[in-house]
């Protein structure tokens, strides 16, 4: 089987959907089967596909800049994927909910989450202009749609209509790290993703101001690890202010060589959020052995279990007693790190890459039923 994977999230800054796309990556090419060519797709005007940690892969590479191909794909259907790979494909596996076009090749979209639809005003640039009046069409159209999660995949049926047959949950895996044996003793409280509004980061300090205000003694640090879209310069400008100034640290994107580092600087990782597809980050905390208090929205719940402490992202209250609680209680923090790392263990790489597999063959046999 002749795959061509889209691997242009994971270009530059990998973030949530840039990680999966690598690591993915990494475990198709650790267990290849003798029949498969797999050719990893980039287009770029500035950035190269050099892939640093990749055992040897076949990459197409091409210098066009990524609107100009986005606008072109996502409305005009062209170029197809055969004539950017120089030959003919079994399968057009795209990153993101729209399709990679394809003339004969089965075609293949990744869903992450939709917040998008109920939500424009969270997202920009071409996500905001294609993906809520492209999505559901581009969803239908696909051979199969993988989604990283059990939550997604109810959305990409109940609100996209695509059939449960023709969608697989294929989640992410846990990094290879090992727990850790003791608590740094200056823990900070850790949030780390992009600061955007889907984040919900405005409660965070919300709740982080509360703490401060109540506290009788030292409060953990707050710190905000991640790259800042220009929507959170006021939120920025806020953490200077009084009651937070001197007390929250902004550290910027973190290069996933220094990942492991700031979560072993973590009292506890917060993620708040109005909604995650999965929520990466709090898996690779819970298998480290870091507490998570995260939102019981979206697939943070089914991601974290019983491990975790849910709370309600719109009450700045709830999230700052769990904070308290959390950051008080070492025996607390001791049941949940163990609860952690046993639902860590559910996630594994190489079981990603193996559903992955079925989704392409899935999509084949989908697309043979059709021109039969």
């Amino acid at each position: 089987m002749r795959i061509l994977l889209d691997y242009r999230p994971a270009l530059r800054e990998r973030t949530g959907v840039g990680e999966y796309v690598h690591e993915l990556v990494r475990a198709l090419l650790g267990q290849p089967p003798d029949d498969e060519t797999l050719t990893l797709f980039s287009a770029s005007w500035k950035d190269r596909l050099t892939p640093a940690g990749l055992p040897a892969v076949r990459v197409v590479d091409r210098r066009i800049p990524v609107r100009l191909l986005n606008l072109a794909w996502h409305r005009l259907g062209w170029p197809p994927a055969e004539w950017l790979a120089g030959g003919a494909i079994d399968v057009a596996h795209s990153g993101h909910p729209l399709l990679m076009p394809a003339r004969h090749a089965a075609q293949v979209v990744t869903v992450h989450d939709l917040d998008f639809l109920d939500h424009p005003e969270r997202t920009r640039a071409e996500i905001r202009r294609d993906y809520p009046t492209l999505a559901s069409a581009h969803a239908l159209r696909a051979d199969h749609v993988v989604a990283v999660s059990r939550h997604t995949a109810r959305q990409v049926t109940n609100r996209l209509g695509v059939p449960e047959s023709r969608v697989s949950v294929c989640s992410p895996g846990a990094p290879d790290w090992t727990r850790r044996t003791e608590e740094p003793p200056d823990g900070h409280i850790l949030f780390l993703g992009t600061l955007e509004p889907r984040k919900n980061l405005g409660a965070l300090l919300d709740a982080y101001a509360q703490v401060l205000s109540r506290a009788a003694g030292p409060v953990p640090r707050l710190v905000l690890a991640g790259r800042a879209r220009p929507e959170a310069a006021g939120l920025i400008e806020r953490t200077r202010r009084p009651p937070l100034a001197g007390s929250v640290d902004l550290i910027g994107y973190v290069e996933p060589a220094r990942r492991l580092e700031v979560y072993d600087r973590a009292l506890v990782l917060v993620m708040p959020s109005h909604t995650e597809g999965f929520g990466i980050p709090a898996l690779e905390a819970m298998t480290r052995g870091i507490p998570v208090i995260a939102a019981n929205r979206g697939a943070l719940p089914e991601v974290v279990g019983d491990a975790g402490r849910l709370i309600n992202p719109d009450d700045p209250a709830d999230l700052a007693r769990a904070i308290e609680a959390v950051a008080t209680d070492a025996a607390l923090r001791t049941r949940m790190r163990e609860a952690g790392w046993r639902e860590a263990r559910r996630y594994q790489w190489r079981e990603t890459a193996s559903l992955v597999r079925e989704a392409w063959l899935m999509a084949t046999e989908h697309r043979s039923e059709r021109r039969g």
